[in-house]
């Protein structure tokens, strides 16, 4: 019975419930992109309003950051326990929180607490949207829709870039917090309503009322019901988190680490910067936030296209060729003279390649871990690149302060790339083929 329902949400089409599910996560990473990336595109009037230095500045990018590590470490794995919907609950009541307490923030070490309350919400429900996004799905869509719903977050971006350009000039940098706030209760309100745990999940672990939870998600998606439930998978009596360590995972545990801590290094360094760079450079507060836009606008390209190119010639190859191409696009950014028009459009190819080839690894993590474990090792896995997350916007603050040029800071802060790039191609699962 176990093996046959697996394979009957693996083989079948995918029904609109799914497909809602799907576009619940898609929207729920939208609306974490919205709340992270309000920093950055608001970075500067915050900068000016309290009179920060950039180091300063970089420690409110890392406070939301560190909130998320927390969060990926002691939040996300929760949800191998007690459930994917009872995570995404109690994330999205921090997050809202947070969002709001900004919003009526009167001093810059109020600003550090806030932004750390919503981090930890943040860290609890990324790495629960691709393990639910990949329950959900069969076989042929999985990777796919697991590339998609990372598209959420620079689609947030996008929006919320276009929301500070309209939005700070007129009602200043706290408008859009709470704004932000408001979207994510209504996000809350969704989840309630009709968020559910996955066939897998509750065949596996069988909580009270699996049997009616399982026969309604199998009445929506157009299946037969079960008479009754099947005898309950035989779980490891290893904890969740040991078996990462054990002789199956443990290689592509540490792998999967590497990767993803070089990467979050320089993608969460672009992205809580380029809005500042780009005004310092020269343009106005509009035409920087736009700068951001460009970013994300190519992040949610990439991100699509990843999940393709990854149908097509497996997850290993393709997201080591974007760590490649992001690494010599990078590099050139940093060392040639290029004007204004250029710049945008090379910001655009930056976010297809790192953050394109970064989401891929969501996918990656799901393919290599089974779903009793899987939000563990993703939750692990991105926890441990908030590290990543934490130092790199911090020190290139602490860079530029020195005065470094910026080739050397684009040339330093490309190096990462590389190793994401070979540290995934090493991963030897036949998962990622």
């Amino acid at each position: 019975m176990q093996s046959y329902l697996k394979n009957l949400v693996d083989q079948s089409k995918m029904s609109n419930y799914q497909l809602m599910i799907v576009a619940i996560c898609f929207i729920l990473n939208m609306n974490d992109g919205i709340d992270i990336l309000l920093v950055s595109f608001s970075g500067s009037e915050i900068l000016k309003e309290w009179a920060l230095s950039k180091s300063l500045m970089g420690y409110i990018f890392s406070a939301g950051l560190a909130g998320m590590t927390l969060g990926s470490f002691f939040i996300a794995p929760l949800a191998d326990k007690i459930g994917r919907r009872k995570v995404f609950i109690g994330s999205l009541i921090l997050i809202s929180s947070g969002m709001f307490l900004v919003s009526f923030c009167e001093s810059y070490h109020q600003m550090l607490i806030f932004r750390f309350i919503t981090g930890l919400g943040i860290g609890g429900i990324l790495p629960t949207l691709a393990s639910t996004a990949s329950e959900f799905s069969n076989e042929r869509r999985r990777d796919f829709n697991v590339s998609l719903v990372q598209a959420g977050w620079p689609v947030g971006a996008i929006l919320t870039g276009t929301l500070c350009a309209w939005a700070i000039p007129l009602y200043g940098w706290r408008f859009p917090f709470f704004i932000a706030g408001i979207v994510s209760l209504l996000m809350l309100a969704g989840v309630i309503i009709f968020m559910t745990d996955s066939v897998e999940y509750l065949l596996k672990k069988q909580p009270v009322n699996a049997h009616g939870g399982i026969n309604y998600l199998l009445k929506k998606m157009g299946h037969p019901e079960i008479v009754a439930l099947p005898e309950k998978f035989n779980l490891d009596e290893k904890s969740h988190i040991s078996r990462l360590f054990t002789p199956r995972y443990i290689m592509p545990t540490i792998r999967l680490w590497i990767a993803v801590f070089f990467g979050v290094l320089t993608l969460y360094t672009l992205m809580s910067w380029v809005p500042n760079l780009a005004k310092e450079s020269g343009l106005n507060f509009k035409m920087a936030t736009y700068a951001g836009v460009f970013l994300n606008a190519g992040a949610a390209v990439g991100t699509i296209l990843i999940g393709v190119a990854a149908s097509k010639y497996g997850l290993r190859r393709t997201i080591f060729t974007f760590m490649i191409l992001a690494f010599l696009v990078m590099i050139i950014y940093g060392n040639v003279p290029i004007k204004t028009g250029i710049i945008m459009l090379m910001i655009c190819i930056i976010g297809i390649l790192v953050q394109g080839g970064f989401n891929g690894l969501y996918a990656a993590i799901s393919r290599v871990y089974p779903s009793e474990i899987r939000n563990t090792g993703m939750g692990f896995s991105i926890g441990v690149g908030r590290f990543g997350a934490i130092i790199g916007p911090s020190l290139f603050g602490i860079l530029s302060d020195t005065g470094m040029k910026m080739a050397v800071l684009f040339t330093i802060f490309s190096i990462p790339l590389l190793i994401t790039g070979f540290a995934v191609y090493s991963i030897k699962s036949a998962d990622l083929r």
